[in-house]
């Protein structure tokens, strides 16, 4: 009973991790995305400028999910990591790019066409890994126990490639939508006229996968059509986030259009979650199959239990710190 309630904490916190670190990181990985887009290269340096007091701070989240996974299920990486060596290494990859173009580009001159090169594509090669990572999730892997058996690019399909891309179009509305809230002027006015083309998209996107992971996966079928299930809120909140997105923008909103897209991010990942749960490893190992020993996991919850409130303390107070515009030829470098 004690090692079931420790992982039902712990798949809690791990997921409370990842969620944090999409929400908040999505927005910057968004706006690399947007990048070559932008109306000018002062418009890219309010981008910039709008998420470089957070952007280190938002990965703490992804540093946090990945350490308690590893610390309370070990297991899991026996499957993950050789399944997904590839997509976890350009993710990595993309993330490192776009750190290095975040310091570099500020004191370029000559050369700052490169950075932004590199801001935009590790954005979208760092996007489009994690999308297609959870398409591998989704779709499961090839197991003997807990032993990957399958090959290197099995994570590469049809339908991971479609999560990969939904991925890289749902960040770059979170982009628009935070670029809407921390601008003014012509870069608002373009931020508002790319949003609603992004939310099409997303729409698009969003019905294709809904409709096809349930053929992918049986257990989930059986989860959403078996019969009807309260789990039929979360994609109708999703939606009713949608609508009240294109409703702001219509209204010229500035706030409310980046809190629907959160809102559609949140009720996304929920749906996901509920539906594989409590499924880890996919098709069939639960979070108490992959789960280390019960002294373990309780050692480190200790050590979380501190320091998660520091990180959202610290996390609270910067975002209040730089809360406001950014305007052009304003920044923090």
């Amino acid at each position: 009973m004690e090692l079931i309630d420790l992982s039902l904490i712990w798949a809690a916190i791990i997921a409370f991790g990842v969620m944090m670190y999409v929400l908040m990181d999505g927005f910057d990985l968004g706006l690399g995305i947007l990048f070559p887009f932008a109306p000018d290269e002062q418009a890219r340096d309010v981008m910039m400028n709008s998420v470089a007091p957070v952007w280190d701070g938002n990965e703490t989240w992804l540093v946090l999910g990945g350490a308690g996974l590893l610390g309370a299920f070990p297991l899991v990486y026996s499957v993950f990591l050789p399944a997904l060596y590839i997509g976890v290494f350009l993710m990595l990859a993309g993330l490192i790019f776009r750190g290095i173009a975040f310091e570099f580009r500020f004191k370029s001159h000559r050369s700052r066409h490169w950075w932004n090169r590199a801001f935009c594509w590790g954005s979208a090669v760092a996007a489009f890994a994690q999308g297609a990572v959870v398409g591998t999730y989704i779709q499961g892997f090839e197991t003997q126990g807990f032993v990957y058996v399958g090959g290197a690019l099995d994570w590469l399909s049809p339908f991971t490639v479609l999560t990969g891309v939904g991925m890289m179009v749902g960040y770059a509305l979170l982009g628009s939508t935070w670029l809407i809230l921390k601008s003014e002027g012509y870069i608002q006015q373009w931020a508002y006229r790319v949003t609603p083309r992004l939310v099409l998209a997303v729409l698009a996107i969003f019905l294709v996968i809904s409709f096809w992971t349930p053929f992918i996966d049986p257990a989930v079928w059986e989860r959403w059509f078996g019969h009807l299930r309260w789990i039929w809120v979360l994609p109708g909140l999703a939606l009713a986030c949608m609508v009240m997105l294109l409703w702001s923008l219509k209204r010229r909103h500035e706030s409310l259009p980046f809190l629907a897209t959160l809102g559609i991010f949140l009720f996304t990942y929920l749906g996901l979650l509920v539906s594989k749960w409590p499924v880890i490893v996919p098709p069939d190992h639960t979070i108490w199959d992959a789960a280390s020993a019960p002294e373990s996991q309780l050692f480190l919850l200790i050590g979380v239990l501190f320091v998660t409130p520091i990180i959202l303390v610290y996390t609270a107070w910067t975002y209040w710190v730089f809360r406001g515009k950014v305007r052009v030829g304003e920044g923090y470098h």
